[in-house]
């Protein structure tokens, strides 16, 4: 696995601690990491955005932001209100080429869930994807109502003709209620792929330290990490 889109099924589920994870996992094990935000919202000129969230948390890894827009909308709104162009699938693609030449994993790490608008011809992260051929993971939430919306966005894969790498819950809490229970063992069913990890809750404010030692054991053998459902148990 070279190129690895990771989407969710909404915003603010833990998309960029998930990528964080996945990248600190693969550079304890030696490999080179890049990872790649096609279109950063909501981020001002100068501040810093996830690309420099999963550098914090993983190490040193090659980080790429294609454009920013200020607003925190879907990046076709977000492009369109700026008057800054958008960015397509083309150009994602072949950004993930050029950082898949020279590093062992390339993380694209998209904005919002799958089918969001990259611009006004309506295409979405799923074309950028569909381009390499490439997997994408699944970031999905850990309660009620999350089994529906996990199981549309792996059907919107299917029928791209794309493999999903799996479903990660993005903010797994210390004391999760009955639905949450219920739901690890329903994820599989429901959305037809594997549940290959579990961030806690408040994994982005661990120390840096801290955090690279333990995300292993938040990801499954898929991801290279130690986890599986039954810690959840």
């Amino acid at each position: 696995m070279t190129v690895l889109f990771v989407s969710g099924t909404g915003t603010e589920l833990g998309k960029t601690v998930t990528t964080a994870a996945i990248a600190a996992v693969a550079l304890a094990r030696g490999r080179s990491v890049a990872v790649l935000k096609p279109a950063q919202t909501g981020v001002a000129e100068g501040e810093p955005g996830d690309v420099a969230e999963v550098q914090r948390l993983a190490g040193p890894v090659t980080g790429v932001e294609l454009a920013r827009f200020p607003e925190p909308l879907a990046p076709a709104t977000a492009a369109r209100r700026s008057g800054r162009a958008p960015v397509r699938p083309p150009e994602i693609a072949a950004a993930a080429e050029r950082l898949a030449r020279e590093h062992d994993l390339v993380l694209v790490e998209g904005a919002g869930g799958l089918l969001v608008r990259l611009d006004d011809e309506g295409s979405t992260l799923a074309d950028a994807a569909r381009l390499l051929d490439a997997p994408v993971l699944v970031v999905a939430a850990a309660g009620l109502g999350t089994l529906n919306v996990t199981a549309l966005t792996a059907e919107a894969l299917r029928a791209r003709g794309l493999k999903c790498a799996g479903v990660v819950i993005g903010s797994w809490p210390a004391e999760p209620d009955l639905a949450m229970r219920c739901n690890v063992s329903d994820f599989p069913e429901s959305a037809g792929v594997p549940l290959v990890g579990a961030v806690p809750a408040g994994a982005g404010g661990l120390p840096p330290d801290a955090f690279r030692t333990r995300a292993g054991g938040w990801l499954g053998p898929e991801l290279a990490g130690t986890w599986s459902p039954g810690v959840l148990g």
